[in-house]
């Protein structure tokens, strides 16, 4: 038998109620930050649904193998890496934030370069980002977190769009060696949609250099448009969980440089097999 659905006023009610219980909080200082930074209470109130709007919307995102994530414990996410703006970590925050609304926020592993950047650098400690280490990816994984980690890094976010889609070098592997550390198992994803939001046609690496950048992207509406090129093109994304890689039979082998490297290999080629699949349903990069 179907649950009724509280009137519309009803739940006018509670959201108002909840808004208020929200800034109440922030006030009087009753409210919760991990170790990390993280704030859980400004990421389900502020941040993920400013990103809901970009993901259901904009984005018109579908998510496919959320069986695959478990349902308590932790794992090890990986994904590929594209787009310009590393809109992809968001949005797979979002795809695992409404598949467990309760208590399981996905734990982003980021480069240097975000927390060495005034305000980027507190806004990302805060919606539960860390740097991208083996101490921490542990420490993360060891007290049952859901951890992300994109191993292409700037290669795959920076690269122009004739490359699309085609999976970057995966590192030295670090991501591995934490998963073996802690036996945890690794999920690998594949995402499809990034590269179409903000098509690269050209980096200009003297003034990338000039501003510390690793690349200083061209792309259709960017520079050309200023602030208004940074909106990103509503291209049709996919996401998708693949089976996860279990590590716990491996866990002695932290250490051994080939039993990281095949296991790298291994997530990398699942990734990449995933998301020439997933082109294929999605013939078109625009379309419903």
């Amino acid at each position: 038998m179907s649950e009724i659905a509280p009137p519309p006023g009803d739940l006018w009610d509670q959201r108002v109620a909840a808004g208020l219980a929200f800034l109440r909080g922030r006030l009087t200082g009753d409210y919760e930050v991990d170790e990390f930074g993280f704030d859980p209470q400004l990421s389900d109130h502020v941040f993920q649904p400013m990103l809901r709007f970009l993901y259901h919307h904009w984005f018109r995102t579908e998510v496919r193998g959320v069986e695959h994530l478990p349902e308590k414990g932790a794992a090890l996410v990986v994904a590929n890496h594209s787009g310009t703006i590393a809109l992809d970590a968001l949005m797979l925050s979002v795809a695992i934030n409404e598949a467990y609304p309760v208590g399981r926020n996905l734990r982003l592993l980021g480069a240097d370069l975000v927390f060495r950047t005034p305000i980027l650098s507190e806004l990302a400690r805060k919606s539960g980002a860390t740097v991208a280490c083996h101490a921490d990816a542990e420490r993360l994984l060891e007290t049952g977190r859901l951890v992300s980690v994109f191993p292409e890094g700037f290669k795959g976010v920076g690269k122009g769009y004739l490359q699309r889609y085609r999976l970057q070098r995966f590192g030295r592997g670090g991501f591995v060696s934490a998963a073996l550390r802690t036996g945890q198992p690794i999920v690998p994803v594949a995402i499809v949609g990034a590269e179409e939001a903000y098509p690269m046609l050209a980096d200009i690496q003297p003034l990338a250099r000039l501003l510390g950048l690793p690349y200083f992207p061209v792309t259709p509406t960017f520079p050309w448009l200023g602030p208004l090129g940074l909106l990103p093109l509503p291209s049709k994304w996919l996401i998708e969980f693949c089976p996860p890689i279990p590590t716990d039979e491996l866990a002695g082998h932290a250490d051994d440089p080939m039993a990281v490297f095949d296991l790298a290999d291994q997530v990398r080629e699942t990734i990449q097999v995933a998301v020439r699949q997933l082109l294929t349903q999605r013939p078109d990069p625009f379309g419903g």
